[in-house]
């Protein structure tokens, strides 16, 4: 017999015109939107909503953790709010975005503010961070790299401090970006941050074993240009590792045995040489420093050190209770309500760009272009949103639909429920793909 939790939550359900998703049910809803859709030949459209079951309702927790906007949204029972900070929601419009932005902050007597910049390789899980740092995903991520496209920034607001992330591009070299045609605020924004920072966080990925035994190049040229910008080192994906002792290797190596000017009492078993770096394939080449002695891995002027899963709600909220500690005093950039200075439309395309560049082989993902044709709220209030996919050819049509339009509703669905938790309101979404004429 359903408790009457569950009595309740199918009856508020019920009640929104909520519908569960899936392959059939997502090609009878297009047909009901045929002014939305407005599809091609060679045109796939799907619609998604925010039809979740129990099994889907169970894991927002376990997904977004216990704030869970969907949870609220369904009226599952919260933690204490005295003991949870609560996490403001994206307007859903752009000029109520905007004009948060620029709100006058509604801080107190005793603010504190503090500008923490991001730096790490590509893939080092930056924006993951962030997105549990924030307590609501924002940033896309995804296992291919340069998912990050541009400096993105969010904003952590917690009592008197405010702690303003700016999650920036993984740092290359100016060899990869003409070769491989990469915008330029990969290269430039990075360093831009770097001006207005109070704190830099250095994230090093320790499951990837042939870029962990030193810092990258561009990274220590940013800490060596920077040095007056007090800095900190997070090993991420520590859950990764089978040999915890490890941890202690790669901590002697990339501080260079010291931390916040104190010598570490750790030998290390990775030394500094090129005898011993053994570089990735990919990192040999014109992007391979000539090396005439003693090569430099590591930072011996980290402030602190943190070992922690950037998946882990637990392990990330301890970095965050030390962000928000070091904030200094000063006034606030932003109003309480503000989590991140990107438009609604943007954090749309990055999101699906992100189911993208995780579902899609090779380089596929990264000639679609986005087109978003309808974003408008509808009558009961939900975001419907239109986007179209070009691709240059036939065969990504193909592969993006995928088998009886399965990939294309997945991509959608998926999509849909993570937008339902950054806007907290009900999302429609189209997603049709076009062939570049």
């Amino acid at each position: 017999m359903a408790s009457p939790r569950q009595r309740g939550v199918a009856l508020f359900r019920t009640a929104l015109g909520f519908w569960q998703l899936g392959p059939f049910a997502t090609r009878e809803r297009a047909t009901q939107f045929p002014s939305l859709v407005g599809c091609q030949q060679r045109c796939v459209s799907c619609v998604a909503g925010a039809a979740f079951s129990g099994p889907l309702l169970a894991s927002a927790s376990r997904r977004y953790g216990q704030t869970s906007a969907l949870d609220r949204l369904l009226g599952i029972s919260q933690p204490d709010c005295s003991l949870t900070p609560r996490v403001p929601a994206v307007s859903i419009h752009r000029d109520e975005q905007d004009l948060l932005l620029v709100h006058r902050p509604d801080m107190p007597e005793n603010s504190r503010v503090l500008r923490v910049v991001l730096l790490g390789a590509p893939n080092a899980g930056k924006s993951t961070l962030s997105n549990q740092l924030l307590g609501r995903k924002v940033f896309p991520v995804s296992r291919k790299v340069h998912t990050t496209r541009c400096q993105a920034l969010g904003v952590i607001t917690e009592e008197e401090a405010q702690v303003i992330l700016l999650d920036t591009p993984g740092l290359i070299s100016p060899v990869k970006q003409k070769r491989h045609h990469l915008e330029l605020s990969l290269l430039e924004d990075p360093w831009k941050s770097m001006e207005s920072a109070d704190l830099v966080v250095v994230l090093v990925d320790v499951s990837d074993k042939w870029t962990r035994n030193q810092l990258s190049p561009q990274v220590l040229q940013c800490l060596t240009q920077y040095s007056q910008v007090p800095s900190i080192l997070v090993l991420n994906k520590v859950d990764c590792l089978k040999q915890k002792s490890v941890l202690l290797e790669l901590t002697a190596a990339l501080t260079e045995g010291m931390v916040n000017g104190k010598k570490l009492k750790i030998k290390p078993a990775i030394r500094s040489g090129p005898d011993i770096h053994c570089p990735s394939p990919a990192a040999k080449g014109p992007d391979t420093q000539p090396v005439g002695g003693p090569k430099k891995i590591g930072w011996p002027h980290f402030q602190e050190i943190f070992m922690l899963s950037a998946l882990s709600q637990e392990d990330v909220k301890t970095l965050k209770q030390y962000l928000l500690a070091q904030a200094r005093p000063g006034p606030w950039e932003f109003h309480s309500e503000v989590l991140t200075s990107q438009t609604p439309e943007e954090i749309c395309t990055n999101i699906i760009r992100e189911k993208l560049l995780e579902y899609l082989p090779q380089e596929v993902p990264y000639h679609v272009q986005q087109k978003t044709v309808v974003w408008e709220e509808g009558p009961s209030g939900e975001l419907v949103i239109v986007q179209k996919l070009l691709v240059p050819k036939e065969s990504h049509v193909r592969i993006l639909i995928g088998p009886k339009g399965h990939l294309i509703s997945q991509i959608a669905e998926e999509v849909g429920r993570d937008l339902m938790n950054i806007f907290l309101c009900e999302v429609r979404l189209c997603l049709s793909v076009k062939l570049l004429s």
